[in-house]
């Protein structure tokens, strides 16, 4: 079962990094996917900053930037991975 922890608001090409808004929380070392119309992928948590400052948990209503392995769009939604 997944659940929704936020969507992408941005996303820096250049640099492979998505910035989410969260709904709920997510930490560093989580699996998470990644869903839109033409994205669907997972992908482990490696590092989470806010404002440039690393972080190691982040909760809802927190905007955070996420190193991801693919592309990703304004819109795609952001599941944490439970087993």
């Amino acid at each position: 079962m997944d659940i929704r922890i936020g969507k992408v608001t941005h996303y820096y090409n250049r640099i492979s990094v998505a910035v989410i808004e969260l709904e709920g929380e997510i930490r560093v070392g989580d699996q998470i996917a990644i869903v839109g119309h033409t994205t669907e992928f997972t992908q482990p948590v490696e590092s989470l900053e806010i404002e440039h400052k690393k972080i190691e948990t982040a909760g809802p209503g927190q905007e955070v930037a996420l190193k991801v392995w693919e592309a990703v769009r304004k819109g795609d939604l952001v599941y944490k991975v439970v087993s």
